[in-house]
C-alpha cells in the first residue's frame, strides 16, 4: 500500500542516512523560499547536497524562463495552470504540501461572516493560489469579486501593517502572513477557514524533457525519495522543519510553529488533482480572458509515474 512504501521511504530517515550518493550534477531546485511548504524540499536538498547548492528562490517561472535554470520547481497548483498555457511540457509530479488558507479580517469594519465583506477593501496577491482562494471565500459569501475592493499587495508580509492601519479591511494570503495578521489584529480579528472550500497544492513540478533524460529522472527520483523522508522525520521532529524555515524567510520560530498546523505535510499525489485543475482553469481562463483548456489538456501536465517509481525503490 501507499502507506507501507511511504513507511519504507522513511525508514531511512536519519539525516542523509539511505540519500543515495551525490548524482554527478546536482539538480537546480527552485521554490518560494519565505513559504512554510517549503520545508521539506529544504531538508531534503540539503540531506542530499550538503555542499550545497540548496533550494534557490523562485518557482516554475523558472523553469520556462528563457535562461531557464531550473530542473524542478515548487509552486501552488495556479502556477502550473498559468505557466502551462504557454508551456504544456510542465509536469506536476508530487503534491509535497495541502495549504489550508484562511481570511483573517477587522471585526470593527463590521465583519462578522462572509457576506460582510461586500463593499469592503481586501489584500491579497492577484494571480496566486491565494487570488484564488479569495474567489473562492467570496463565492462561498455570495459575492463576486466586483462586490469587493482587492488590493494587490505583491510582498506578503506588507500585508500586515496595510490591515492594522485599517488601509484594507481584510487579508486573503499564505502563512504566515495570515497567522501575522491575526496577531496583528488581536481582539479585533475574525478569521474564516477555507477548510472543505479551497485548499492549496503546493506541487513538485518539472518538465517533460527533464523527465525524458534517464540522468535527470534519476535524481528527481532521488529528491522525491529526500522528501518523503524529511517528510517522516518531520511528523516526529517539527522542529527541524520549524528551524529551517524560520532562517530561510526570516522569521522567528514562534511564527512557523504557530502556521505550522494550517498545513498537511504529505509527499504524495493528491488524488483529487485533475478535478483540481478543471474547476481553477475556468476562473483563470475567465481572468485570463481566453477559453480554458479541456479536462484531457490538463490531465496531461499531471504525471504520477515518477512518484510512483520512487516509491517502489527498495530502500
Amino acid at each position: 500500500s501507499m502507506a507501507m512504501l511511504l513507511a519504507g521511504c522513511a525508514a531511512t530517515a536519519g539525516r542523509g542516512e539511505g540519500v543515495p550518493a551525490a548524482l554527478s550534477e546536482p539538480l537546480a531546485v527552485y521554490g518560494s523560499t519565505a513559504t512554510v511548504e517549503i520545508a521539506p524540499v529544504l531538508l531534503a536538498v540539503r540531506d542530499l547536497y550538503p555542499n550545497g547548492p540548496g533550494v534557490h528562490n523562485g518557482g516554475i517561472i523558472n523553469l520556462v524562463a528563457a535562461d531557464n535554470t531550473a530542473d524542478v520547481a515548487t509552486n501552488a497548483e495556479t502556477q502550473a495552470l498559468r505557466q502551462s498555457v504557454k508551456r504544456p511540457d510542465i509536469r506536476i509530479i508530487m503534491t509535497v504540501v495541502e495549504g489550508n488558507y484562511r481570511l483573517v479580517a477587522r471585526r470593527s469594519a463590521g465583519i462578522d461572516s462572509l457576506a460582510d465583506l461586500k463593499g469592503k477593501r481586501i489584500a491579497t496577491s492577484v494571480a496566486t493560489s491565494a487570488d484564488y482562494f479569495l474567489f473562492r471565500m467570496l463565492e462561498k459569501g455570495g459575492l463576486k469579486p466586483s462586490d469587493v475592493t482587492i488590493v494587490n499587495i505583491g510582498r506578503t508580509m506588507e500585508m500586515i501593517p496595510a490591515i492594522r492601519s485599517r488601509e484594507v479591511d481584510a487579508v486573503a494570503i499564505w502563512e504566515p502572513a495570515s497567522e501575522n495578521a491575526l496577531r496583528a489584529l488581536g481582539d479585533d480579528a475574525v478569521e474564516f477557514s477555507g477548510r472543505g472550500i479551497y485548499r492549496e497544492l503546493f506541487n513538485l513540478n518539472t518538465t517533460a524533457g527533464a523527465l525524458a533524460d534517464p540522468e535527470k529522472r534519476r535524481s528527481i527520483v532521488a529528491l522525491m525519495r529526500a522528501i518523503i523522508a524529511a517528510n517522516q522525520r518531520m511528523k516526529h521532529n517539527p522542529a527541524e522543519g520549524h528551524a529551517v524555515v524560520a532562517r530561510s524567510g526570516g522569521y522567528t520560530i514562534e511564527e512557523v510553529a504557530q502556521s505550522w498546523p494550517h498545513h498537511s505535510f504529505t509527499a504524495t499525489f493528491a488524488e483529487d488533482m485533475l478535478d483540481v485543475l478543471a474547476e481553477e482553469e475556468l476562473w483563470l481562463a475567465g481572468q485570463e480572458k481566453r477559453q480554458p483548456r479541456s479536462r484531457a489538456e490538463l490531465g496531461r501536465l499531471i504525471d504520477r509515474s515518477v512518484l510512483e517509481e520512487a516509491l517502489a525503490q527498495p530502500r
